[in-house]
């Protein structure tokens, strides 16, 4: 506190990072603005940045912080997911099976010219493989730990008390473990727990806090699956994967993301026409 009051050592270095950021968030505000400008007489773009400027009451400030939001919250966050799903998807050849099982149901159902990526409505078709990474992110969250601050007074379901300015810290790794929340076999893998009649059944985000929950949910969320599910079904149509290091166990490295200390050495092979 002292340190920031003065500006000095960690926290000037601090203040300087993040004028770094904002400053480049806002030259691509700036460059899209420009850019809508000069295409005025065609379709508006279609990108999440102009959706959020189609708005005429964002001001920049709230722009800037979108864009910061979606670059930090939507990078970091989705290697952490995949690399925890791949680690455990090698060791599970049962539920890579039901996984490309439901890819080629998919593929086999696409006229033949269609192109080589799903799209958004196919992979929605992909229910197991959408239970299969909710269930690693159950086990290995991104964000593993989290606090949030109350501003007011407040009483939690329990009876405990809180008080306005009080921080309060959640562990959605332990939640994920927890015999209460999950039952007996909180500690398997198991996607089949995300099916209803081979239909993804979703949980109270209160439950399953990956994606945090309340009004402050991540905006994210979607895109998010979108993009582990595009990856995944791309990389397994057209690889085997398997460790280098069948025996390793890899080691938990927790910052802001729950990642994997010295990354996840894979080994790919090309899938035969017919495997």
């Amino acid at each position: 506190m002292i340190k920031k009051l003065l500006g000095v050592g960690s926290e000037r270095r601090l203040r300087q990072s993040i004028a770094t950021v904002h400053g480049l968030a806002k030259r691509i505000i700036r460059a899209k603005k420009k850019e809508n400008r000069a295409s005025s007489s065609l379709p508006q773009a279609e990108d999440l940045l102009s959706r959020f400027m189609a708005n005429e009451d964002h001001s920049e400030d709230f722009l800037r912080d979108t864009v910061i939001n979606f670059m930090l919250a939507g990078k970091d966050t989705t290697s952490s997911a995949l690399t925890w799903f791949f680690w455990l998807l090698c060791s599970r050849p049962d539920v890579e099976a039901k996984i490309m099982d439901e890819i080629r149901s998919v593929r086999a159902r696409r006229p033949s010219t269609s192109p080589a990526v799903f799209d958004f409505e196919e992979l929605r078709e992909m229910h197991y493989l959408h239970a299969a990474i909710t269930e690693s992110m159950r086990l290995y969250p991104p964000v593993p730990l989290n606090s949030q601050s109350c501003l007011s007074d407040d009483v939690l379901p329990d009876g405990t008390a809180v008080k306005k300015g009080w921080f309060m810290s959640y562990n959605s790794y332990a939640m994920g473990r927890m015999e209460p929340i999950w039952g007996p076999d909180c500690r398997e893998y198991k996607p089949e727990r995300w099916l209803d009649e081979g239909k993804f059944r979703p949980e109270s985000p209160f439950k399953f806090p990956a994606f945090h929950a309340g009004p402050r949910m991540c905006l994210g969320k979607e895109m998010a699956y979108i993009q582990m599910k595009s990856i995944v079904a791309c990389v397994l149509e057209r690889l085997a994967v398997e460790l280098v290091d069948k025996e390793a166990r890899p080691v938990k490295m927790i910052s802001l993301t729950l990642r994997m200390k010295g990354g996840l050495l894979l080994r790919f092979r090309q899938r035969s026409a017919c495997h």
